[in-house]
């Protein structure tokens, strides 16, 4: 699992959408248009889905004692 992100035009940053999924499951779904307040720039960007991507969370490994 991980963050949908999308590049803010004006700063070129990645930003999260909002949107948690795997990268499988996102790819998946049907072509949609997203809206997202950035926190890079203050505005408010449109997207399309096949511009964004998952940037799925390490996973964690378990620590032997």
């Amino acid at each position: 699992m991980g963050a949908v992100m999308v590049r803010c035009p004006q700063t070129g940053r990645d930003i999260p959408t909002g949107i948690v999924s795997d990268r499988q499951s996102f790819q998946a779904m049907p072509v949609f248009f997203g809206r997202v307040r950035c926190p890079a720039c203050q505005a408010e960007h449109e997207w399309f889905a096949g511009d964004a991507w998952v940037r799925e969370t390490p996973r964690r490994e378990a620590v032997s004692a």
